[in-house]
């Protein structure tokens, strides 16, 4: 991770974190090692938030995230502390289709090196968070409710949270200072149960614009991995209706060799179809992959995956926020755009304006 405060503060503060992606885990590594008590709550199984990687008996499927690019110096130093997980994707010329699935135009040269976690995109997250969970900072399966005044002293927050089985609610206290790593909308959602203390942070979220996305994952085991299946590209933008990206799972480093192909659909679509089963959502956008890669061959695997919160289309605008008197902060990609890279920037420097 990249330099800290040299010394840790003198009176520590008691601080909650919701949300275990790269922006929660970086911002409560950050303040860990500047001396601060840090406890943080993530109501999936494990962190990574949209670095996300699936496995299956068929091999991996990052089905959020697809790479990161290293532009920030910050950020570079702190994959320089995890050698070997981030490597370079070489995944030949990347492909630009038409709505009829024709080549547009091709990338001879990226202008950013395109980086991938080894074995899977969900690997750095998870090694950074390791840290946390070695020292019992880290609560999976926990859905955090409602964010209260601590009942102890006025100017402390408790949280309500319930287990990922949702048996019992539980109440955590004692915290100076919550910050909240979750998407735009979920972050507004919360900080409406602090009013009127979070209704500033409510105000300014207001401006923030996502589009949700499904995800595609398709395999075909049967295929022979030593021979080209399908299109001539390992990665694909697409102006069709329905596919803004696709991507050969097995030409990114450390992956498996089975042929497989994660398919992400355009925000139009994604937005028009949010609710449809997904049963239907695998029957249309398999379809539509058809037609843009050639490929006939019914899979064997076929599964979507529904992300409410994917794309951001109009950012905050700064980092991330910070209300000191009030003790609420907010930080994530959507802060600064939707790159993995500024969900490390918006972790980092909340955590620093904190510390």
């Amino acid at each position: 991770m990249p330099p800290l405060p040299a010394e840790p503060r003198r009176h520590p503060k008691r601080i909650a974190i919701i949300g275990a992606g790269m922006a929660g885990v970086v911002c409560a590594r950050t303040l860990m090692q500047a001396g601060h008590a840090v406890q943080v709550f993530e109501k999936s199984h494990a962190a990574s938030g949209r670095l996300s990687t699936r496995q299956t008996p068929f091999g991996s499927f990052d089905h959020g995230a697809q790479y990161f690019t290293v532009r920030d110096a910050r950020f570079k130093r702190a994959l320089a502390t995890v050698p070997g997980v981030a490597q370079a994707w070489r995944s030949g010329p990347w492909v630009r289709l038409d709505a009829q699935g024709q080549p547009v135009a091709a990338k001879t040269a990226a202008r950013d090196t395109h980086w991938c976690a080894s074995p899977g995109m969900n690997t750095l997250v998870r090694t950074w968070a390791q840290a946390l969970a070695d020292a019992g900072a880290l609560h999976l399966n926990t859905r955090v409710l409602r964010l209260e005044r601590d009942m102890a002293h006025d100017s402390g927050w408790q949280l309500v949270t319930v287990p990922g089985d949702g048996t019992h609610l539980s109440t955590v206290a004692g915290f100076d200072a919550v910050l909240l790593a979750i998407p735009a909308p979920q972050a507004a959602e919360l900080l409406h149960t602090a009013a009127p203390a979070g209704e500033t942070l409510v105000q300014s979220l207001k401006k923030v614009e996502m589009a949700p996305c499904w995800t595609l994952m398709l395999a075909w085991p049967n295929a022979d991995p030593t021979e080209r299946f399908g299109p001539r590209w390992h990665a694909v933008r697409s102006d069709h209706h329905r596919i803004a990206w696709a991507a050969r799972e097995s030409s990114k480093p450390g992956r498996g060799p089975v042929q497989r192909f994660t398919v992400q659909a355009s925000p139009a679509w994604s937005q028009e179809h949010l609710e449809d089963d997904a049963d239907t959502v695998v029957g249309k956008l398999t379809r539509a992959f058809s037609d843009i890669s050639g490929i006939r061959a019914e899979p064997t695997h076929a599964v979507a995956h529904r992300w409410r919160h994917a794309k951001t289309l109009k950012p905050l605008g700064t980092s991330h926020q910070w209300l000191r008197g009030a003790g609420l902060g907010v930080c994530g990609d959507w802060c600064l755009g939707h790159r993995v890279e500024d969900a490390f920037v918006s972790g980092l420097e909340l955590a620093l304006a904190v510390a």
